[in-house]
């Protein structure tokens, strides 16, 4: 689905991902490299395909859009170094035409070392191009930039007939803020209060809709 933002065109993509065309970006949020890894650790039985999924859609995108940039607003990876970072590096290194952009999350704990090995530039607040800022969370104060962030995993509920209801990831839209979806698979929802004028898009398996 193509919105208008700010006057800008958004694609946004069922994959929980947006492509802003005039730059030549490819914007997610909450990858979460390593979380199954971390859970393992601590003895909780995940399985690593969780992640290897994730960076098979990510390819998927990449290979539609054939962006410049990836953008991820926070939390691209769960803790630290660990088995499901390496995997990733070695992914990465399949998409050299890719730049990649990191606005730091919660997460995001890896050294400077570990981001510079990896050939990630790092954002340690904000991004500002205009009329867009990315960050993480959501700011509690407001200016002519139009936030997108991520960090609360939006979800929506869709209501059908016969007290019928599904839970879907979303997109979040308000007059001054989006919230993306997570990417990964491995995330839980948060339900977001609807205020009025608000504009949520649910991803379904099979498009993007607005609800």
């Amino acid at each position: 689905m193509i919105i208008n933002c700010s006057g800008e065109e958004l694609d946004l993509n069922k994959e929980k991902a947006i492509y802003w065309a005039a730059k030549q970006m490819l914007i997610i949020s909450d990858l979460h490299i390593g979380k199954s890894a971390h859970f393992r650790r601590s003895g909780i039985p995940v399985p690593a395909t969780i992640g290897q999924h994730d960076l098979k859609r990510l390819t998927t995108l990449i290979e539609l859009y054939r962006p410049h940039t990836l953008l991820v607003t926070g939390d691209m990876f769960h803790n630290k170094l660990n088995s499901d970072v390496l995997l990733f590096q070695d992914w990465k290194a399949q998409h050299p035409e890719v730049d990649f952009i990191l606005v730091k999350g919660n997460h995001d704990a890896l050294t400077d070392e570990e981001y510079s090995r990896l050939n990630i530039q790092v954002i340690h607040k904000e991004l500002l191009l205009a009329p867009f800022r990315f960050i993480h969370d959501k700011p509690t104060e407001f200016d002519e930039y139009f936030n997108i962030t991520g960090h609360i995993h939006p979800g929506v509920t869709v209501y059908g007939k016969a007290r019928q209801q599904l839970r879907f990831p979303c997109f979040y839209f308000s007059s001054t803020c989006a919230v993306m979806p997570a990417f990964s698979a491995f995330t839980g929802l948060s339900k977001i209060q609807r205020e009025e004028g608000d504009q949520f898009y649910a991803i379904t398996p099979t498009k993007v809709v607005a609800v």
